[in-house]
């Protein structure tokens, strides 16, 4: 049997352009796109198939952009290609959580992407640009990067950000400290560090206010328990009630990403099988084969890509 999960990517796999094949595709891409441009009263639309790409890289274009590109997959798969979707468990990476709730019925799309434009928006505003910065650091398990983060700074200037995938941990916190780990890499075992082409530390305490100003958007807002389990990325377990949906998202604004835990859960707990990635780029799936090797994953962000897990979806076993 096809036990199969849902998965949204986050900031970085944004590209001008992305998306534009099937808003010229289908009616309902395009309403999803209309809508961002409509609730966010700006050319949303314009700038992610025209750039520049340095506007559309910036966090409070990127986060609405890359959640509208996914929603916009989905809407094609369930209203043009009529797809039945009853995945097991949704669950996304850091922004891509937020659009996993959109999938599964928490919010609507209108909300969502006024949400990730403030959340976009507030996490910039929390440490003054060139302040803080991450880095993968690549070839050390997550114990080595703790304690690699600790040795480097002893009072959490940095810490672990993104649990990846085995081998690949991402830290982020002060820009100072960054380059300290980027020069002492190799002292603690690491094959190398890399800086991120990011402009704040996200998922580190620095991200403290943030996560306070967006609780008070959470309130402004009207939730509904999830449709199917969401996988937080704050416990890499399954969250379906509001309460413990919104907990999860302000903890998840400073709190490490648990992708590799995640996968494990879904992989493990609810047999997950099959995993379909929709929107821009492969990201995710390039994590998900490093997470579980020969786990099946497809991703969707083309009329064709989207034609085949609509097929794939279709085949009975």
């Amino acid at each position: 049997m096809k036990n199969y999960a849902l998965v949204f990517p986050g900031q970085g796999s944004q590209s001008v352009g992305m998306g534009k094949e099937i808003y010229e595709s289908f009616s309902s891409a395009r309403s999803v796109f209309e809508e961002a441009d409509d609730a966010l009263s700006f050319h949303l639309t314009r700038l992610i198939f025209e750039g520049p790409e340095s506007e559309l890289t910036l966090t409070k274009n990127s986060q609405p952009a890359i959640m509208t590109m996914s929603i916009a997959a989905l809407r094609v798969l369930t209203n043009e290609m009529n797809a039945d979707l009853n995945p097991v468990c949704a669950a996304g990476h850091s922004l891509g959580e937020y659009t996993a709730l959109v999938a599964s019925e928490v919010l609507s799309f209108r909300d969502a992407v006024r949400l990730v434009r403030s959340r976009g928006e507030f996490m910039q505003e929390a440490v003054p640009e060139g302040k803080g910065s991450m880095a993968a650091v690549l070839g050390l398990d997550s114990e080595g990067v703790k304690n690699f983060c600790e040795a480097i700074a002893p009072n959490g200037e940095i810490s672990p950000a993104n649990f990846n995938s085995p081998g690949q941990v991402v830290i982020s916190g002060l820009t100072e400290y960054i380059d300290k780990a980027i020069e002492h890499a190799k002292d603690f075992g690491a094959r190398k560090v890399v800086k991120l082409n990011v402009s704040a530390p996200f998922h580190s305490q620095y991200m403290k206010p943030a996560a306070e100003k967006l609780k008070l958007e959470f309130a402004k807002i009207s939730w509904n328990e999830a449709k199917y389990d969401i996988i937080a990325n704050v416990s890499a377990r399954p969250v379906k009630a509001v309460k413990e949906i919104l907990d999860s998202l302000y903890r998840q604004t400073f709190s490490p990403v648990l992708w590799e835990g995640s996968i494990a859960y879904m992989n493990d707990e609810l047999k997950v099988n099959q995993y379909y990635e929709l929107g821009a780029g492969e990201v995710l799936s390039g994590l998900i084969k490093r997470c579980r090797k020969g786990t099946p994953v497809m991703s969707g962000g083309t009329p064709k890509a989207l034609e085949a897990i609509r097929e794939s979806l279709e085949v009975k076993e």
